[in-house]
């Protein structure tokens, strides 16, 4: 699957591996992702790209806050398991 601005991923490497993450900009070989808690959406994390496992799933990040974006992850990370 195809990266883009608000895929939702795994991080697959680094000390926030085995988390679900939105993607909210890519540059490159790097993205940004943020998951409302630890990483805001004001400050998102740069991530190699060859550290994250895409999903199938894609969400709209625009006008989006963290505490909804928190949500949204919870429940996919409760789907998944």
């Amino acid at each position: 699957m195809k990266l883009q601005i608000g895929s939702i991923v795994r991080a697959s490497a680094g000390r926030d591996c085995g988390g679900f993450f939105a993607v909210t900009a890519i540059d490159g070989n790097y993205c940004f992702i943020a998951d409302g808690k630890y990483r805001k959406l004001e400050h998102p994390k740069r991530k190699n790209i060859k550290h994250i496992c895409p999903t199938n799933s894609v969400i709209d990040i625009n006008d989006i806050t963290d505490k909804k974006l928190r949500t949204l992850l919870h429940e996919y990370r409760g789907e998944t398991e």
